[in-house]
């Protein structure tokens, strides 16, 4: 197993917890895009609250799609931008401010996460809503899923 960490203290403590875990997990230095990984290398892909920080989500999603085999699953969790018109307007704003992305790691709260990672090939097979934290919070609500690569 692989894990990717771009961020020294985050990948250290990726280590700290892959040197606990039941399976061998290899944490690297690396981003999201572009993957240094070869053609449909991996059965399955987890993106768990990355794809809102990613400069191109679009590109991130692809490059996924790309090491997955075909039927290969990908499993995230992640927030998204809100049904809820007056909150998705906040998030909007937020996301259009330097201060929010800035202060939050680059993240952009307004995000259709769903619906890009269809776009980039994937068959969304499961999704559910679920709020971690306070409702209010910008960066509610988050989804659960699974997509496979087609």
């Amino acid at each position: 197993m692989t894990a990717l960490e771009p961020e020294p203290y985050l990948r250290a403590r990726a280590e700290q917890a892959a040197a606990a875990a039941p399976v061998v997990v290899n944490v690297r230095a690396g981003v999201a895009s572009p993957l240094e990984f070869p053609d449909q290398a991996f059965d399955a892909a987890v993106a768990c609250l990355v794809l809102c920080t990613v400069p191109d989500q679009a590109a991130a999603l692809g490059e996924l799609r790309r090491v997955l085999k075909s039927g290969g699953q990908l499993r995230f969790l992640e927030h998204v931008r809100s049904e809820r018109p007056g909150k998705a307007r906040v998030q909007v704003a937020f996301d259009g401010s330097r201060v929010w992305p800035t202060l939050a790691g680059g993240c952009h709260c307004s995000r259709d996460t769903v619906a890009t990672i269809e776009a980039a090939g994937f068959a969304v097979s499961s999704v559910r809503p679920l709020n971690v934290g306070p409702a209010w919070n910008v960066t509610n609500p988050h989804v659960i899923g699974v997509a496979e690569a087609r």
